[in-house]
């Protein structure tokens, strides 16, 4: 069993930056692949980036590339999300989550998930 909790959500303005969060418990947490996902009300969730175990690889979606930088510390058990250059687009509920399988893409695959926390991003 794996718990997530996310923090550091907020309201910026446009060009602004962001760190977010990802507080993990449980001793297996480096056998996990860890993504973060967004979701405005009405759509369905969004991959935004993903890390490998060993934080080696990482994979973000094509709307935010160069923009925003995954990372994790197996030690403190935490994955982060940096996003910088922020624009209203970005503005949605962003989850991090734990998968046992491979290196998914999808939320399905996932296997536990954070409460979520609110970014907002004023033009």
């Amino acid at each position: 069993q794996v718990q997530l909790v996310e923090s550091g959500g907020g309201l910026v303005q446009a060009g602004g930056s962001l760190r977010l969060s990802c507080a993990a418990s449980g001793r297996t947490f480096s056998s996990y692949f860890m993504g973060w996902f967004r979701q405005d009300p009405g759509t369905e969730r969004e991959f935004v980036a993903g890390i490998s175990r060993s934080g080696v690889w990482k994979y973000y979606a094509d709307s935010v590339k160069g923009r925003f930088t995954i990372s994790r510390d197996n030690a403190k058990i935490t994955v982060y999300l940096q996003m910088n250059s922020l624009k209203p687009e970005d503005t949605a509920v962003y989850y991090c989550a734990a998968s046992s399988r491979g290196e998914p893409r999808a939320a399905h695959e996932y296997d536990y998930w954070g409460q979520g926390t609110q970014v907002t991003v004023s033009s």
